[in-house]
């Protein structure tokens, strides 16, 4: 046993991911939290990792060797004010994954406003379909590993690379730290507003990042992107990859299908059809898709691998079909997301109505800072609920009052849930929408369906 760490916010992706490579690697692992549900508190516990509620000060006693801490941690907080009295030593989860996990590998680190965990887990599946057996960390538990994080048998690793700060006591963005070989940019906007004042902002942070990337490495980022294109122009050393829909593109499809699921692989001229929705998760497949080549994968082989991805929990997910409503649950918090992922349930064609349930929950959100765009975001779908949650200091009455299709707030998740059921019809598509657990409205919403149909 290589010693004893105690991770502060060990049930966010990241920190969960940190734990799970920590154990891997020979250390003993103990965590604390304050907001603990799947699918992270599942793979900790299958893991074996023990996880304590709260953040008492007795956790941390008798001393562990190192306490990694999270960034939701912040001064005041019980657990930190004793770590930073007791004088225990102490690191951030990316400083702990630089100096313990990265080491001697070729990081392929996934970036951007949108996307980055459904494109680490296609470029983490390509390589593995193409026997490179990668390590990886990945915000989200992709489906063909049940796990958001291993060591891997080889040199290659891939990460998902946040530009979120690191800790309260380190603002840098995370991935700075990551030191990457091969880095994606898939797009780049405004958001974060708790901790970026501006876009100008954030396109500093990336250009520290373009800075790390070595002159033998490789830039993979989305084709006719101004915000993208005016970061790379404050200096690139590195040699660059394009991809998209558009002509000009270095990997480029065409769409078979409107609603994404078949398009051509120009590079390959071939056609991929597969169960995935959105002109973003086309764009999602060729920025790994130019990653991996970059390590070697073919074209034909990244496409035949991408016939068999699984997705990625909370991606989009179909939860449940019951009396032929389907359900859906999605990371989105951000209008462009938002606008995104209903786009691409609409473009199916499915015949009935598409709803969608929403919690502005994001830091971002609920500092209204996207609010003007929040109403046109759900333009494709044909009726919204927004949840408006009691600590958000501004009323989402003015989304709805702009709302282009009929739209209602909800204060109350169970009568939320009871008006949209209500509402639900077979073949109707409902897509539940928040980065957080929404107070349980997925298996309320469910619940109250099956109820529904056992009494029809």
């Amino acid at each position: 046993m290589k010693g004893h760490i105690h991770i502060l916010g060990i049930c966010g992706t990241f920190m969960g991911g940190i734990a799970v490579l920590a154990r891997e690697l020979g250390y003993r692992v103990t965590g604390s939290d304050a907001n603990v549900y799947p699918p992270m508190s599942t793979q900790l516990e299958q893991a074996g990792i023990g996880l304590m509620p709260g953040y008492d000060p007795a956790h941390l006693q008798p001393a562990p060797d190192c306490v990694v801490v999270g960034n939701a941690m912040s001064r005041g907080n019980p657990a930190v004010e004793y770590l930073l009295n007791s004088g225990l030593p102490y690191t951030s989860g990316p400083q702990w994954l630089a100096e313990h996990a990265l080491p001697g590998k070729w990081v392929l680190a996934v970036s951007g406003t949108h996307g980055k965990t459904t494109t680490s887990s296609l470029l983490a599946w390509i390589l593995e379909y193409a026997g490179m057996n990668p390590g990886f960390l990945i915000g989200g538990v992709p489906g063909n590993f049940g796990l958001s994080a291993r060591m891997g048998g080889t040199d290659f690793f891939v990460v998902e690379a946040d530009e979120y700060d690191t800790a309260f006591f380190d603002k840098r963005s995370k991935f700075v730290h990551y030191r990457p070989r091969t880095l994606c940019i898939n797009n780049l906007e405004f958001d974060h507003a708790d901790i970026f004042d501006s876009l100008a902002d954030i396109q500093r942070q990336f250009h520290h990042l373009v800075r790390c990337v070595p002159g033998a490495g490789q830039i993979v980022y989305r084709a006719h992107s101004p915000t993208i294109d005016e970061t790379l122009a404050r200096g690139c050393w590195t040699p660059t990859v394009t991809f998209g829909l558009g002509e000009g593109a270095d990997w480029r499809a065409e769409l078979l299908s409107a609603d994404g699921s078949e398009f051509r692989l120009v590079q390959a001229d071939r056609a991929v059809r597969w169960p995935y929705l959105g002109r973003h998760n086309v764009e999602n497949a060729l920025s790994a898709m130019a990653a991996a080549h970059h390590v070697g994968v073919s074209a034909d082989v990244a496409a035949e691998a991408l016939l068999q991805f699984r997705g990625v929990k909370r991606r989009l997910e179909l939860l449940g079909e019951i009396n032929g409503v389907a359900v859906y649950d999605d990371f989105a918090h951000h209008p462009t997301a938002i606008k995104t992922t209903l786009e691409g349930l609409r473009s199916r064609g499915a015949g009935g109505r598409l709803m969608a349930l929403i919690e502005p929950r994001s830091n971002t959100m609920r500092m209204g800072k996207h609010r003007q765009q929040l109403a046109g975001s759900t333009a494709a779908a044909d009726r919204v609920y927004w949840y408006q949650p009691a600590d958000m200091d501004w009323s989402l009455q003015q989304v709805v009052a702009a709302s282009p299709v009929p739209a209602q707030l909800e204060s109350d998740i169970d009568q939320m849930v009871a008006d949209a059921a209500a509402e639900l019809r077979p073949g109707d598509q409902v897509v539940i929408m928040s980065n957080g657990g929404f107070g349980g409205v997925h298996k309320k919403l469910l619940a109250e369906l099956e109820n529904a149909a056992s009494n029809e």
